[in-house]
C-alpha cells in the first residue's frame, strides 16, 4: 500500500468550495475521487472571474487529484448508472440543500440498501435538523453566524462595521473537519463492517473553532472587552514601514518582550515605540533586524509574495504541473509533510466528462456500443 486510502473510491457529488475542498484532501491520501456532474458542468465550473483554461482559478485550486464523469441524473438511465457506481464505492460526498438526494431517490435509506458499508457524507450550511435546516449557505454565511466577521471588525475597529475575512475559511475549515469525519467513519467501518452518514454543517464547525463562543458561556464577556480589561503585556501590532509596506509583529511572551527592549536598549520600549521604529525603516529592514533577534515577525505579503517567497518554494509548497487547457503553472500542493505518505500531485483538476469511459465501460462494465447511445441520447456528455 503506497497512501493510505488508495484501496477507497469516492462519489463526488459536490460543489464551489466547502465539498470539493473536503474530497480533494481524500484525493491527496489516495483515494479514487470520481466527480459526478450534470452534462452541461456544476455550477462552480461556470464563473467569469479569473478564468483559465475554461475554468475558473477556484476549480483548477479545488479539484485536482480527481476523475470527471458526467450523467444526467433526470434520466433514469443516469440515475442508475449513478446507483451503480455507489454499489462499487466506500464513500459519498455531497454539499447539496437539505432534501435535495432525498428528492433525487438517494436519500441515506436508499444508499445503505445499495451498499450497507458506505459512508455518506453530507455537507450543509446549517445540518439535516433544526429550525435553520432549509437556509441556504455559504462560507460567509458561516463566518457570519459563528462571529467571525463581528470580532474580525472589532479588531480593527470595535465601534466600526463588521469585516469579513478573506477567501472562505468557512469553506475550507468544515471541509477539512469532514474529511476528518470522513476518514475516521471508515476506521470504524475498519473494525465493524458498518457504514454510516455524517451530518456536517458549516456553522456548527465554525462555531467550534471559536475560542470566543467558550469565553462568552464562561463569563459573558466578548473578546474586545477582554482586550479593554486586560490588555496584555506584550509589544506588537500591524505597522506601516517606510515604504508604503506593513508588516506584523507580535513579541507576547516576557522573554520576547525582554529580547526587544534589550535590542532597542530601551526598558521602557513599547508597541507606540515600535511603531515609530517601523515607521522610519523599510518592511524589510524591520523584518531582518526582528528575525536576527529571534523575535516574532512577518512582512504582510500580497498574493504575489506569497507565490514567490523562498521558504515556501524550497518546502515544496508549489509543483508545477500542466492542464490541457489552461497550460503549465505552480499548482499549490498538499500542506503538510508525512515521512512515509507524502501526498503528490497527480492530476490537474479534470475536464468536463474526462473520465466518462473508463467509469462506464472499464469500471461499470458496459459495452463501448452502450455507451456511444448514452452519448447519443445527452445522459453523458464531455468536453
Amino acid at each position: 500500500m503506497k497512501m493510505p486510502l488508495e484501496d477507497i473510491r469516492v462519489v463526488d457529488m459536490t460543489h464551489v468550495w466547502y465539498g470539493p475542498w473536503c474530497t480533494m484532501m481524500l484525493g491527496y491520501m489516495g483515494a479514487e475521487v470520481i466527480r459526478v456532474e450534470p452534462p452541461w458542468g456544476a455550477i462552480d465550473r461556470l464563473s467569469q472571474s479569473g478564468v483559465f483554461g475554461g475554468v475558473p482559478y477556484t476549480f483548477h485550486h479545488l479539484n485536482l487529484n480527481k476523475k470527471d464523469i458526467t450523467l444526467n441524473t433526470k434520466d433514469p438511465e443516469g440515475l442508475e448508472l449513478l446507483k451503480e457506481l455507489i454499489k462499487k464505492s466506500d464513500v459519498v460526498v455531497q454539499n447539496m440543500s437539505v432534501g435535495a438526494m432525498e428528492r433525487m431517490g438517494l436519500g441515506y435509506d436508499v444508499l445503505k440498501e445499495l451498499n450497507p458499508g458506505i459512508i455518506y457524507a453530507a455537507l450543509t450550511g446549517f445540518g439535516q435538523t433544526g429550525p435553520y435546516k432549509d437556509r441556504k449557505s455559504y462560507a460567509m454565511i458561516a463566518e457570519a453566524m459563528a462571529s467571525y466577521t463581528r470580532l474580525t471588525g472589532d479588531g480593527v475597529d470595535p465601534e466600526g462595521p463588521p469585516i469579513e475575512m478573506a477567501m472562505a475559511l468557512g469553506d475550507i475549515g468544515p471541509g477539512t473537519m469532514a474529511a476528518f469525519g470522513i476518514v475516521s467513519a471508515l476506521r470504524y467501518r475498519d473494525h465493524t463492517g458498518v457504514g454510516q452518514m455524517l451530518d456536517l454543517s458549516q456553522i456548527e464547525i465554525m462555531t467550534s473553532f471559536n475560542p470566543g463562543i467558550t469565553l462568552w458561556n464562561l463569563g459573558q464577556v466578548t473578546p474586545t472587552e477582554m482586550r479593554k480589561k486586560s490588555p496584555g503585556g506584550g509589544i506588537g501590532g500591524l505597522f506601516k514601514a517606510k515604504d508604503g509596506e506593513y508588516v506584523r509583529i507580535g513579541a507576547f511572551s516576557p522573554s520576547a518582550v525582554d529580547t526587544m527592549r534589550t535590542i532597542f536598549d530601551d526598558d521602557e520600549f513599547n508597541s507606540e515605540k515600535l511603531e515609530k521604529y517601523v515607521s522610519e525603516h523599510t518592511q524589510k529592514e524591520v523584518v531582518d533586524k526582528l528575525v536576527e533577534a529571534r523575535l516574532p515577525v512577518a512582512p504582510i505579503y500580497h498574493t504575489k509574495d506569497t507565490a514567490n517567497d523562498p521558504h515556501l518554494i524550497e518546502r515544496g509548497m508549489y509543483q508545477e504541473i500542466e492542464h490541457p487547457k489552461a497550460g503549465k503553472y505552480k499548482a499549490t500542493t498538499f500542506p503538510f509533510k508525512m515521512s512515509e505518505t507524502q501526498p503528490q500531485i497527480k492530476r490537474h483538476a479534470p475536464l468536463l466528462g474526462q473520465d466518462n469511459e473508463y467509469v462506464i465501460c472499464d469500471l461499470l462494465g458496459k459495452s463501448k456500443e452502450y455507451y456511444d447511445e448514452l452519448k447519443k441520447k445527452g445522459v453523458v456528455a464531455w468536453t
